[in-house]
């Protein structure tokens, strides 16, 4: 059960309510009846999401000296296929023949599934007699026989232990079920249309690009890009350059990125548009380890590793992010390290501590490029949400543009020392080998500069004996003879080494880390549950500072334009209220909004230029001077001070009652 800070059941209509109505976002074209999974941000929603980027970039771009990129969001068709996106960007899906409606196939099974493991939760509830543990239509009924009635119509049904064993098994592993194993699924438990009832097609892959056609014609398609990462890899030589040509380093990119989703319908955790930030870190195949690893080696995460998964359980391990890389539970240093930097940063922008875990991919879902991958997921009201991917690349990217593009998107070193070895090498006499061969020698060139060492050594015995064949691609099967080539073991000395680099991407879905953050910060008042409060940090707080006056008197103008004024000039947004309201549900509208401090300039100000500060979560209240004030919000936001540290060096306020 989803619960606010203050460990109460969270009611996410209320939350929802106050978070349209305040206009923290809005479904787009909605006086058009709107269209699912796209939303537009309002006022507080932009300035929470340049906030949250605004510290993302001081995180990760500027304390990591990373390379930040602003790459197009149209990509041609020939990008996205030689990536692999053309043919595996996919999600699986089911229709319902008679309506026309259309599932997302894992998630349905998901969603029925725990339907009735909640169903089952509220009969053995209901058969224990708690009944204040059932669904909301039971309570109140006033003995047992009304209680069962309203069970079974509210299709409360209670499992066999086996059953509810088996539901959790495939929960655990829902993320690792291809196509034909989620339709057997969808048979053997009989999940049909959640609404009609009625029984669906097999699921079948639907691929989630937005394809277009770039330019007049239709000659040049292209698709909206699924993800920011191509842009950055295409641009890996440029960037090396950039770089003075040392490794490792990494890139950065912050931008639009669209899929279109199958059904979108968790609001904004599921949409077609949504901004991403995504971190390349190209680092040496052969050397993982991070110079800064130590610096967090130190630091605790809670693990949901594959294999647990596999067997069918969701219990978490708790590690260092050093014990997690020495035990092999993290493929490598600098993946661990960038697993303790997002859990840092997630700290940094407020998420609830106690409502986050780090999952490993299992091997179906695991993309086709990796080898190995983490999700740093929330826990919210719809559950174990992605909010992060942790990815090691491997080498897949660059060496699949590389040899379509025929470019050279090596690293080249300089060793310490030169290395000195021995190895096979063919030497084709081209008198003999073009004229044998013609329109053909280049293609049977080619086929011998691709045989490996093993191969070459164990032909020039072949050669010999007298001849030896291989296969060459469109030719088939070539006999090759002495007089056209030699192989022979020659001494090598390289001065250099060549390498395509490995990459660690860390991406970052900022539209779902938004909504979670927005669940993990809302609480009601104890004393007023209709009194909502969006305990966001000063740091991502949308407005820093509300400034009231005590009335509409005048008199109080210049001292608000002076505040307004030094607020700004610190770079302390600032929002007046000079509403006929009373102070109590101006501030009370403002707890909605998340801002963290009330400034209210009343009678006394005008007589010794002090103002009240009022902190949001406590409601307690401090008095100072206006630099005093201002100062200390500053500090606040800028993480030099807390709250704490303000009440104990400005003098506590308690003269006047200032809520209702």
């Amino acid at each position: 059960m989803a619960t606010t800070k203050t460990g109460e059941p969270l009611d996410r209509a209320t939350l929802d309510t106050i978070l349209r109505r305040r206009l923290f976002y809005t479904p787009s074209f909605e006086i058009y009846g709107g269209v699912s999974g796209l939303y537009d941000y309002g006022p507080p929603g932009c300035a929470l999401q340049a906030n949250l980027i605004d510290l993302w970039r001081k995180h990760f771009v500027l304390e990591e000296d990373m390379l930040e990129v602003d790459c197009t969001m149209l990509t041609p068709h020939e990008v996205l296929k030689t990536s692999g996106h053309v043919d595996k960007f996919s999600d699986f899906m089911c229709k319902d023949p008679k309506t026309g409606e259309i599932f997302r196939a894992d998630h349905l099974v998901e969603e029925v599934l725990e339907a009735r493991l909640k169903g089952d939760k509220e009969a053995r509830g209901l058969e224990a007699g708690k009944v204040e543990e059932t669904a909301e239509e039971i309570k109140g009924a006033e003995d047992k026989k009304k209680r069962k009635k309203k069970v079974k119509d509210i299709k409360v049904v209670k499992l066999s232990d086996e059953k509810v064993q088996e539901y959790e098994e495939i929960l655990a592993k829902i993320d690792n079920y291809d196509g034909d194993q989620l339709g057997e699924l969808i048979l053997k438990h009989e999940i049909h249309n959640p609404v009609t009832g009625g029984p669906l097609n097999p699921p079948i892959a639907f691929n989630l690009m937005f394809g277009t056609s770039i330019g007049p014609s239709t000659n040049m398609p292209g698709f909206l890009r699924p993800e920011t990462a191509q842009g950055q890899f295409l641009n890996f030589s440029k960037l090396l350059e950039f770089n003075n040509l040392r490794m490792p380093f990494a890139s950065a990119s912050i931008g639009k990125s669209f899929r279109n989703e199958i059904s979108p319908r968790q609001g904004l955790l599921r949409v077609r548009e949504f901004l991403m930030a995504e971190i390349e870190h190209f680092v040496d195949p052969e050397n993982k380890a991070h110079p800064n690893f130590k610096d967090v080696e130190h630091i605790k995460l809670k693990f949901l590793p594959k294999d647990v998964q596999e067997q069918g359980k969701t219990e978490l391990i708790e590690k260092t992010v050093g014990e997690a890389v020495q035990s092999g539970m993290v493929d490598n240093q600098t993946l661990g390290y960038f697993l303790a930097r997002i859990a840092l940063f997630l700290e940094k922008i407020g998420i609830d501590q106690n409502k986050i875990r780090f999952r490993q991919h299992m091997a179906n879902e695991m993309a086709h490029y990796a080898t190995d991958c983490w999700d740093a997921e929330l826990q919210t009201s719809y559950g174990w949400i992605e909010c992060v991917g942790c990815a090691d690349r491997s080498a897949y990217d660059l060496t699949v543009h590389a040899k379509k593009t025929n470019t050279d998107l090596n690293v080249v070193e300089t060793l310490a020392e030169p290395k000195r070895y021995e190895a096979w090498e063919a030497e084709i006499d081209k008198k003999k080998f073009g004229p044998k061969f013609k329109k053909d020698a280049k293609a049977v060139e080619e086929a011998l500069l691709a045989l490996d060492q093993t191969q070459l050594e164990k032909f020039a015995e072949e050669l010999k004996a007298g001849s030896f064949k291989i296969n060459v691609p469109s030719l088939g099967e070539v006999e090759l003879t002495p007089e056209l080539l030699t192989i022979t073991k020659q001494q090598k000395i390289e001065h250099t080494r060549s390498y395509v680099p490995n990459v660690i991407e860390p991406s970052f879905g900022i539209g779902r880390i938004l909504y979670a953050l927005m669940e993990h910060s809302f609480w009601t008042r104890p004393e007023d549950a209709l009194r909502g409060v969006l305990s966001f940090p000063p740091v991502v707080a949308p407005t820093k500072a509300l400034i009231v006056p005590l009335s509409s008197n005048p008199v109080f103008n210049p001292l608000i334009a002076e505040l307004m004024k030094k607020m700004r000039q610190a770079g302390i947004s600032n929002r007046v209220d000079a509403s006929s309201a009373t102070i109590g549900k101006r501030y009370a509208r403002n707890d909605e909004l998340g801002t963290p401090f009330g400034v209210t300039v009343d009678f006394q100000s005008v007589k010794d230029n002090t103002v009240t500060l009022r902190d949001r979560d406590t409601m307690k209240q401090v008095r100072g001077t206006i630099d005093e004030v201002v100062g200390a919000i500053k500090n606040v936001v800028d993480g030099v001070e807390t709250w704490d540290d303000i009440k104990g060096r400005l003098k506590v306020f308690e003269g006047q009652e200032l809520e209702e």
